[in-house]
């Protein structure tokens, strides 16, 4: 495709296109350097403007049946399939998702999302009775979603469909980094009959754009998607309105291969849940911890594991790892590398070397370190590239002290005998842990303990989020 193709001419407010009046933020291809979109730099006038046209198509759209808004929602998920291949073509130019990707995490799932969230409708609970009392449950009212750049469309579609289905409307703003899907998302929810005003794009950037949404009296919820230090900020500014706040945050999970694991379905999976998307997933493990007598068994089947890995051109069917989504990024990932060989971790595969071949580019070698302490800087902190550190443990109670050892609490594997293997995630203090590679349920909840955020997004625990919920004696 070509640049032009992706030209954002405006804001979406109101169902219409509001043209910027602040300049312009390039959008930059990671692959090759080049600008291939501008969107609107907004302001804190665009996003009143944005709030407006939300809170006056609030009460129509509140009033509307569920069942109602579950048939526009089932529309919404047709017209994302519909432009699959656009948008897939989209998220590849913006951050680098290789095309294979894109074409399924980055958009089939966002498509099964919506529609689970819309097999809710009939089924919730949405008025109940409780001795004298009926409890009701209504939308919270308009709701400010502010969205990363690792999953440009997943990200807000998982709060839009939840947030729609309980009647609430919403000012979006999407990372300045990937705006490019947002736009196709808003021209399929008009055409599957979402009314004007119930979704407005504000592009720009969180300092501007994210804060006025985070401080703007008349949003009753933020939602946010991205890193712990940005949701410290959006809840502290949000908090001097005492509005609603779900956040998704860091993460650092961890992969705990028990002693009578399957080793190399433990370290194949565990490896692609640390390299999908380059290791840009919050949910990712990028620490894989292992028994200390069979760490050089763990190091054998990763290394060969890894060398499939592909790391190149993102349009190429055959690249497994495209570019980090910015250069910025790039450095931050290779800056991580650098600290873990000087720290004396045991560097067994890739570098802080380009790629070979990649003179330029985002690129980043898929790195392993092997012999990594717990408390290093790579095992702490949230890199958000493809880095695997693996980690000796001594026992079972060594390996949960570990997984449990970080500031964050988003997601974990377990592999064992499934007993096993269960009664260790129990004991794991994150939202999410998959036993034996456990299959995605769009309607299990998702979210986080600890610095991990508060909140949960999917199935009728997500849709309860965007709820408020009111008592009536009689």
């Amino acid at each position: 495709m070509t640049p032009s193709t992706y030209t954002v001419t405006g804001h979406w407010i109101g169902g219409e296109t509001v043209a910027g009046t602040a300049g312009t933020i390039p959008v930059v291809n990671p692959a090759t350097g080049e600008v291939v979109a501008e969107t609107p730099a907004g302001t804190a006038a665009d996003v009143d403007r944005a709030v407006a046209a939300a809170r006056a198509a609030f009460p129509a759209w509140a009033a509307t049946a569920p069942q109602h808004r579950a048939g526009v929602l089932r529309r919404l998920g047709a017209g994302l399939a519909a432009r699959q291949e656009e948008i897939a073509q989209a998220i590849t130019a913006e951050m680098g998702s290789p095309i294979g990707m894109s074409r399924t995490a980055q958009v089939a799932f966002p498509a099964a999302v919506v529609e689970s969230v819309a097999g809710l409708a009939d089924d919730f609970a949405w008025t109940e009775e409780v001795g004298n009392s009926l409890i009701v449950r209504e939308p919270i009212g308009v709701v400010g979603a502010i969205t990363p750049w690792n999953f440009p469309l997943q990200q807000i579609v998982s709060k839009l469909a939840p947030a729609l289905l309980a009647g609430n409307t919403m000012v979006f703003k999407p990372s300045e980094n990937a705006p490019l899907t947002a736009r196709i998302l808003a021209e399929v929810a008009a055409d599957a009959g979402v009314p004007a005003g119930v979704l407005n794009v504000v592009y720009g950037t969180g300092a501007v754009v994210g804060e006025a949404i985070s401080a703007h009296p008349d949003i009753d919820m933020i939602s946010f998607t991205g890193s712990t230090r940005a949701g410290r900020r959006i809840g502290a500014v949000a908090a001097e309105t005492v509005k609603r706040v779900a956040l998704e945050l860091g993460g650092k999970g961890a992969n705990i291969i028990l002693d009578d694991a399957d080793l190399p379905e433990a370290v194949n999976r565990g490896l692609m849940m640390a390299f999908s998307n380059g290791g840009q997933v919050c949910g990712a493990w990028p620490r894989m911890l292992v028994p200390a007598t069979r760490q050089d068994e763990v190091v054998a089947l990763a290394v060969e594991a890894a060398k499939q890995y592909t790391v190149g051109d993102p349009t190429d069917e055959a690249t497994r790892i495209g570019p980090m989504a910015s250069e910025a990024h790039r450095e931050k990932v290779v800056g991580y590398i650098e600290r873990g060989v000087t720290d004396g971790a045991r560097l067994v595969f890739g570098g802080p070397d380009r790629p070979e071949g990649l003179p330029t580019g985002a690129y980043v070698q898929p790195t392993i370190f092997a012999d990594v302490d717990p408390t290093a800087p790579i095992a702490q902190e949230e890199i958000f590239g493809p880095v695997l550190t693996i980690i000796p443990y001594a026992d079972e109670e060594d390996a949960v002290a570990i997984a449990n050892g970080t500031p964050y609490g988003l997601t974990s594997g377990v592999f064992g005998e499934p007993e096993h293997a269960l009664a260790i995630a129990r004991r794991l203090r994150v939202g999410q842990v998959d036993v034996n590679a456990g299959h995605w349920n769009p309607l299990a909840p998702f979210g986080g303990y600890k610095q991990s955020g508060n909140g949960r997004e999917f199935g009728r625990f997500g849709l309860e989020e965007f709820l408020e919920t009111k008592s009536i004696q009689r």
